[in-house]
C-alpha cells in the first residue's frame, strides 16, 4: 500500500458504534468500515459547506420551522445535483485506490448510503445552522 493509502486511513476516527460481521453484505460492509469514518472525518468541512450553501440560497433556511429545515438539508442533498455530487466528491476524495476501485463496482448503491449518512449528520448538527450574528460596528 502507499503512502497517500496509509495517511488515509491512520488519520480517519473510530466510528465505535459500528460493527462489523460475517453476516452483513459487502455494501455494509463497505459502509462501516470506509464510509462512516471518511464522513466523521469530514463532518467539519460539511458544516461550513452547508453554510456556505444556505447563504448562497439567500439565507431562505434562517426564516424556516425546524420541520422545514430538515426538509430543506433532504432535498440539498437528494435533489440539487451539483451540491450533491460535491459532497461525493468529498468523501471520494478520502478514499485510498483499493476502496475506489471497490466503491466503483456498485457506486449508484453506496451513493446512496453516503448521501443518506452525510444527511444524518448534517440533521444531527442541525442547531449549528443557526442565524450567524452579524458584527456591528462600535
Amino acid at each position: 500500500m502507499n503512502t497517500r493509502d496509509l495517511n488515509l486511513q491512520r488519520i480517519r476516527p473510530d466510528v465505535s458504534t459500528t460493527t462489523i460481521n460475517d453476516n452483513m453484505s459487502s455494501d455494509e460492509r463497505f459502509q462501516n468500515i470506509v464510509l462512516r469514518p471518511v464522513i466523521k472525518l469530514q463532518n467539519d468541512l460539511f458544516i461550513e459547506v452547508f453554510r456556505n450553501y444556505i447563504a448562497k440560497h439567500k439565507n431562505v433556511f434562517y426564516s424556516l420551522t425546524l420541520e422545514k429545515r430538515t426538509d430543506y438539508i433532504e432535498n440539498a442533498i437528494h435533489k440539487d445535483m451539483k451540491f450533491r455530487n460535491s459532497l461525493k466528491g468529498m468523501v471520494i476524495g478520502q478514499f485510498t485506490t483499493d476502496e475506489y476501485l471497490l466503491y466503483i463496482k456498485n457506486s449508484s448503491a453506496l451513493n446512496k448510503r453516503m448521501m443518506n449518512i452525510v444527511k444524518e449528520r448534517l440533521l444531527s448538527n442541525i442547531q449549528l445552522f443557526e442565524r450567524p450574528n452579524l458584527l456591528t460596528a462600535i
